[in-house]
């Protein structure tokens, strides 16, 4: 089993740049897809992005060229950088860790952290 604790998030006004951060532990040694998905209010929760275990990358449309996920496989962490933030990036962001060994998959969550992004 893999806990996941974020932390990062905050008030920023639309143009500024906030970086999160997922520290993961525990079954670390299982970890394959590290990323971001963020539910604002009323809405479902949505990948932002995503990065695999050979670092190959995926986005949302919506935050391309803004956002920029990256992992650091040595502290089982990881990073969304978002520049350019813009009121409509206003959400919570969850850290999400697929987890493979044998033939078995499991997924965990962090409990999520507010960014906030005022006009």
């Amino acid at each position: 089993q893999v806990q996941l604790v974020e932390s990062g998030g905050g008030l920023v006004q639309a143009g500024g740049s906030l970086r999160l951060s997922c520290a993961a532990s525990g079954s670390t040694s299982s970890i394959n897809d590290m990323g971001w998905y963020r539910q604002a209010l009323g809405t479902e929760r949505e990948l932002v992005a995503s990065v695999g275990s050979g670092g190959s990358t995926k986005y949302a449309d919506s935050v391309k060229g803004r956002f920029t996920i990256s992992r650091d496989n040595a502290k089982n962490t990881v990073y969304l950088q978002m520049n350019s933030l813009k009121p409509e990036d206003t959400a919570v962001y969850y850290c999400h860790v697929i987890s493979i060994w044998g033939f078995n998959r499991g997924v965990s969550w962090g409990q999520g952290t507010q960014v906030t992004v005022s006009a």
